[in-house]
């Protein structure tokens, strides 16, 4: 009997759901207040001026203007910078 029995399915055979993080507005695009500017997971960049971190490490605007990414301390810093042109 040269044949085998079923060997039922891998139990490593599964993937998960990409999570979509990243960089959602870039440096020199103009935000709104609300708008999600990074989905990070861990404080990779920090917010600055203009922004909050969410409890999931996301990086939004708090006001409108333009998005600037800067370096301070020697940490990556998003901010926006109020413009009077936005609305």
């Amino acid at each position: 009997m040269a044949h085998t029995k079923a060997g039922g399915s891998t139990k490593t055979n599964r993937d998960s759901n990409s999570k979509r993080l990243g960089v959602k507005k870039y440096g020199g695009e103009s935000v709104k207040s609300g708008n999600i500017i990074i989905r990070q997971k861990g404080s990779h960049f920090f917010s600055g001026v203009g922004t909050k971190v969410g409890n999931d490490y996301t990086i939004y605007a708090v006001t409108s203007g333009k998005v600037q990414f800067i370096k301070k301390n020697g940490k990556k810093v998003i901010q926006v910078n109020a413009t009077a042109s936005s609305a």
